[in-house]
Parts: C-alpha cells; structure tokens; sequence
C-alpha cells in the first residue's frame, strides 16, 4: 500500500486518509486503489467496526487532477469508458457492498470527484469553512464518481440540478439546509466529532448495524414495501437467533457496555 492514503485504527474505528494536501488531495489512480484496497481490509476485519474517511491538509478532495486531462490524454471512447468503470467508480461500488457504516468528515473543499468521494459515503459532516461544488460542467465533463446518482436522492432533483449545472460552489450552511450534511461543526472539532460519531456506531451489535444498513439501501433501491418489511421480518429472525441480541438485552439492563461477537 503506498502512502497516498493514511490508515489508523483506534477504539474499533479506521480512518482512511487522503494524503496529497499540496494538491488539496486531488486523487490518483493509485490513490483510488488504494481506498478499495483498505476498504477490503475494513471489511475483512472484526476490530472495524466503522470507517472514517478525510483529508489532510487544507482541503478533503478536490477531485481528479485536471494537470492530467485534456487533449493529451487517451480520450478514445472505449478506453475512457473503461477507466471511469474500472478505476473512477471503483470507490462507489465497493461502498455498495460494503456493510459497516462510513462517515465522510468534510474538512476543506470538496470538488467534482472528491464532492462524488464523500456522496458515496453513508455520513457526511463537514467542518464550518468546508467548500462544496460539483465543478464537472465547467470543463466539459459528467459526474463520473456517482454525483449525478446520489445527489437527487440526498437533496432532491431541483437542487441537484442546480449543483450540477450551476456549478458553483456552496458553503457549509447551505449544504447542512439542503441535506447534503448532516451536521457543521468548528473546524477545529471536525475530527473530535467525527471520531466520537463513528465509535458509537462501532460499539453497537455488529450484525444489527450490518443488517439496518442492508435494509435502509434496499428500500431505496425501489423494492415495494411488502418486499421490505419480508425482509427485515428475516432479518430479525438472524438476529434474535445469534448471541448479541441477550448481550445487548443483558448489558442495558445491567447498565454496562456490551461485548458483542459480530454473528
């Protein structure tokens, strides 16, 4: 693994580091890599019970390196297909079927990529001077990393529209009212929250955190309601069955923390 990206792991939670703070962490192909490959890692790991990712530096991500595009690239059809498929939407599909929750902590700009980055994650929060602007139309581009996807679902079409063609950006208050975040904090206690939020999720049941995310993301795949409530009706029947559903039960009622297995 290279140093393009920092891993740390403390109290059950991982954060993943973007780290290319003088380009404000414009991402490589690498550095993509990089993230599924920790990803991957997160998920292989018991000790992990959630993921925080960020940036070093000044800014969180702003986006693809545009030093690197142009008429000098390959913009053959086929291979610029295959590159956003294979290396730039890498990071999103793997989120898709990754189980542990994952909070993204805004702590400077976050553009085009980086802003589709942090889309992908479960949780936003952003530090009071965050940036925020899907800057593809500008120069003659798509939202590639799943902006165009998950932007109407967090914030409704009119305003995704607006983000996307305007491009322009936005600030933390504004992101906060329209649901892009979920909470603004000083940006000196970004990384404090961020942290604090993520362990509390990673203390509770494994299974049950695994199994609400699995459900949460199937109804917003469109299924019908009867088809959803069949399947958190299945889903409770697995949990009540495995152990941390007494250890939940017995350590509330004993008012300590509980000792979870995970199954």
């Amino acid at each position: 693994m290279t140093d393009t990206v920092l891993f740390t792991h403390e109290a059950r939670v991982a954060t993943l580091t973007l780290n290319q703070p003088a380009k404000l962490n414009a991402f490589t192909d690498e550095m993509l890599a990089t993230l599924v490959a920790r990803l991957d890692e997160c998920a292989a790991r018991d000790d992990i019970g959630a993921v925080v990712l960020t940036g070093a530096g000044r800014g969180f991500c702003s986006g693809g390196d545009v030093g690197q595009m142009g008429a000098e690239a390959d913009n053959t059809p086929h291979r610029t297909k295959a590159y956003i498929d294979e290396v730039i939407q890498a990071f999103p599909k793997r989120l898709a079927r990754f189980d542990k929750p994952v909070i993204a902590a805004i702590n400077g700009v976050a553009t085009g990529g980086g802003l589709d980055l942090a889309l992908a994650c479960d949780i936003r929060v952003c530090a009071a001077s965050a940036r925020f602007a899907e800057t593809y139309a500008r120069i003659g581009l798509l939202p590639g990393g799943g902006g165009a996807w998950f932007l109407p679902q967090l914030v409704g079409r009119a305003w995704a529209l607006e983000l996307l063609l305007g491009a322009d950006f936005i600030d933390a208050e504004t992101a906060l009212r329209i649901g892009l975040v979920n909470h603004v904090y000083p940006d000196d206690e970004l990384a404090g929250a961020a942290q604090a939020l993520a362990a509390r999720l990673a203390a509770l049941p494994p299974l049950s955190v695994r199994l609400i995310k699995r459900a949460v993301d199937h109804a917003l795949s469109g299924a019908d309601m009867a088809t959803c409530l069949d399947l958190i009706a299945s889903n409770i029947a697995i949990a009540k069955a495995g152990p941390d559903h007494a250890e939940a039960i017995a350590s509330f009622r004993e008012k300590r923390d509980g000792v979870y297995r995970g199954y």
